[in-house]
């Protein structure tokens, strides 16, 4: 299982707020049914690789079909398949476990 880490952002917009395209990928992401967790700066999200991909391609399209001419998608993926998912949960509390 993988953990993604997504920011997408539209160009030419004429402005500097990008809440109207996160709240757009956003909805796309809650109807995928992957697991996800959204941040001020960019969305989590874990699943199976494939899913993650084709995901972000339909994120892509949806984008286009709204009007947004050029979409810039950075992705950072952490797949580890020597344990089996779900990880986000436990990569969180590996962390906090050695805090206390």
């Amino acid at each position: 299982m993988a953990i993604a880490e997504l920011t997408v952002v539209c160009l030419g917009t004429g402005s500097t707020s990008l809440s109207d395209v996160v709240a757009l990928v956003e909805r796309e992401i809650r109807a995928s049914g992957l697991e996800s967790r959204l941040s001020p700066m960019s969305t989590t999200i874990e699943g199976e690789l494939n899913d993650i991909f084709a995901l972000v391609e339909r994120i892509h399209d949806r984008l286009a079909a709204e009007g947004y001419g050029r979409i810039s998608t950075s992705i950072k993926i952490d797949d580890r398949r020597d344990r089996p998912g779900p990880r986000m949960d436990a990569k969180l509390k590996s962390v906090e476990d050695k805090l206390e």
